[in-house]
């Protein structure tokens, strides 16, 4: 997938629109678009079920999400529950990927949002991503999950920037267990593209979590925290209570 995608961008440049993979006895197929084919228009899938509604509470803040983190922090699995949860709560959220980088990163995203019933939009320029939020009906619940970054990397984090720079509230999802150094720089690189939300993950099998104090001492709000695998009940609020358990 790596090779197909590196072949696609030679062939097309950085802006082609990947619009769908298949694994055949012989490789990797794939099919885009040009940009000047595309127009920049996301890729969409509809809507074709929808589980029972149940309430549940919704505590990161409102507006579109933008879930920014290093290759691995679990981002994509963060972005499913949040859009379980909504499902789960009688409401249709838009799901939005940046990421064709990462080998089955948009069969992954595509495969939950047939079995939630929600439209999931595939966006890689930034033209492409203020049209598929464009595409927001009003109050609906915007998420959308970024390829991994190296915050250390200027040319990195300026294109991170310049994707989602004033699309919506970032949120960085960061692993528990990372040592507090460690976690409170990257923390701070993130906080400087704008970032001032926390979620961390991993926090069922991370027995420290000072690291993760680190990293919202930058000035990174702690919302909640990814506790395992489950779509349903894989976050938790952090909360003073939850805290002093844990210490």
């Amino acid at each position: 997938m790596n090779a197909a995608m590196a072949q696609l961008r030679a062939a097309l440049g950085d802006d082609a629109v990947l619009l769908q993979t298949r694994q055949g006895r012989h490789g990797v197929e794939i099919t885009a678009a040009a940009p000047e084919d595309a127009d920049d228009e996301p890729w969409m899938v509809e809507p074709v079920a929808r589980p029972e509604a149940t309430p549940l509470l919704a505590p990161l803040p409102a507006g579109p999400l933008v879930l920014v983190g290093t290759p691995g922090a679990g981002k994509t699995l963060s972005c499913v529950k949040l859009a379980t949860r909504h499902v789960l709560a009688g409401r249709s959220p838009l799901v939005v990927t940046t990421d064709v980088e990462r080998a089955g990163a948009v069969e992954q995203l595509a495969a939950f949002a047939r079995v939630l019933g929600i439209v999931f939009a595939v966006a890689t320029t930034r033209r492409a991503l203020e049209k598929a939020l464009a595409r927001a009906a009003p109050g609906q619940a915007v998420l959308v999950d970024t390829a991994g970054c190296n915050p250390f990397d200027p040319a990195a984090a300026r294109g991170l920037m310049t994707l989602i720079e004033g699309v919506g509230q970032g949120v960085l999802v960061q692993p528990a267990g990372l040592c507090p150094e460690e976690a409170r720089e990257e923390a701070r690189a993130f906080h400087a593209m704008g970032v001032r939300h926390l979620l961390p993950t991993r926090l069922d099998v991370a027995r420290r979590i000072a690291g993760t104090l680190a990293a919202a001492r930058v000035g990174l709000a702690l919302t909640e925290g990814s506790t395992g695998p489950d779509p349903v009940r894989g976050l938790a609020p952090i909360t003073a209570e939850w805290l002093e358990g844990r210490s």
